[in-house]
């Protein structure tokens, strides 16, 4: 039988493309923790950019990679299903259905990463979404992305069947991008390709979207934690630890540690009347209340009124309890409160995870 090029080159770039980028982000998403956001972001973001550069090529491509000539109506589905029907030598009716569903699912999967960095991390285009709002988008970023799992798993069973069924290696066929020609195949009217133009469009779109991304991001933030100190609270506090920033304890446990300084974790830490007052006033006026980050809500607001000490809140436990014992023993952190030997940003509120770096001393 005559070998026909049904996929042509871009479509099998944009396959394995796509492959590899679905591969990484799954990874780092289900498997690894914070230290691999970054990866995370960076393959979600090319998977993303590889749908869009498809869409494009679906209505500027070539015969079999035009929408128009596999986008299927609801008998042909039925009737492929049945095992009838023409054979085709592009998408086949319910492989049709699946490519339309795996393009739409990893859409929504890259738009709502995009609204839970920004809610919760407050970085991106999407910074202005609140922190509750990126958090309920979380939990249906992480049903699309468990979605799209089954859907690839449902894609692979429906190559190998389709392939027995056929008698002809599919998976094979996105490689080399030819298949057989049969007597009987569905008629497929030939469709020019425009790769100039679907080149041009692509980048317009990827460079719009990416422009107004960087200045949506260059915005101000609202709900971001006080970035100027009061002058005596950063002395005062600094002179004998790190200093911690407001938004990491609410109004009530920072105005109970205030009243406590005689007794500060064992240490007589008393300040003259006026100067506590200060401080104190400063610290209430910029407390948890007052930020939108995820520090704020999960230590600030996620303690009662008696925990004082940020170590013993259930969030720094959960987060740090991969970390070995010895780690906080060794220098140049020494301490379960040394937030700043790993975190560069402790000081500013934000813990950004982009900002973690285990000193490589505490490792040896």
């Amino acid at each position: 039988m005559a070998q026909k090029i049904v996929w042509d080159r871009y479509i099998r770039l944009f396959h394995w493309g796509l492959v590899a980028t679905i591969a990484g982000a799954a990874v780092t998403g289900f498997l690894m923790g914070a230290e691999a956001l970054l990866i995370h972001i960076v393959t979600g973001t090319l998977a993303v950019i590889l749908v869009t550069s498809r869409i494009v090529w679906g209505f500027l491509g070539g015969t079999y990679a035009r929408f128009s000539s596999f986008t299927p109506r609801p008998r042909d589905v039925l009737a492929h299903l049945r095992g009838g029907g023409v054979r085709h030598l592009g998408h086949n009716p319910l492989g049709a259905l699946m490519v339309l569903a795996l393009l739409a699912t990893i859409l929504g999967i890259g738009l709502s990463g995009l609204a839970v960095l920004g809610g919760t991390l407050k970085t991106g285009p999407l910074s202005g979404l609140s922190f509750e709002l990126g958090r309920t988008l979380r939990e249906g970023h992480e049903l699309l992305a468990t979605g799209l799992l089954v859907l690839i798993g449902l894609h692979l069973g429906g190559v190998i069947f389709e392939s027995l069924r056929s008698r002809e290696n599919l998976a094979r066929a996105m490689v080399t991008g030819r298949k057989p020609s049969r007597s009987g195949d569905h008629p497929d009217a030939p469709r020019k390709a425009h790769p100039r133009a679907a080149l041009a469009l692509g980048a317009a779109l990827v460079l719009g979207l990416g422009g107004l991304a960087i200045a949506a991001t260059n915005r101000p933030v609202p709900g971001a934690p006080v970035a100027e100190w009061d002058a005596l609270t950063q002395d005062e506090c600094s002179a004998c630890h790190m200093t911690y920033h407001p938004s990491l304890l609410p109004r009530t446990n920072w105005r109970a540690l205030m009243a406590g300084l005689d007794d500060h974790f064992g240490e007589d830490a008393s300040l003259p009347a006026d100067a506590t007052g200060q401080i104190t006033d400063w610290l209430e006026a910029h407390a948890a209340e007052t930020a939108d980050t995820l520090p704020a809500h999960r230590l600030g607001l996620g303690v009662d009124e008696s925990t004082l000490r940020l170590t013993e809140t259930r969030f720094w436990k959960r987060t740090h309890r991969d970390i070995p014992d010895a780690t906080f023993t060794r220098k140049p952190v020494l301490s379960r409160a040394n937030c700043r030997a790993c975190h560069a940003d402790a000081e500013t509120g934000w813990f950004s995870p982009f900002q973690i770096s285990i000193p490589k001393e505490t490792l040896q």
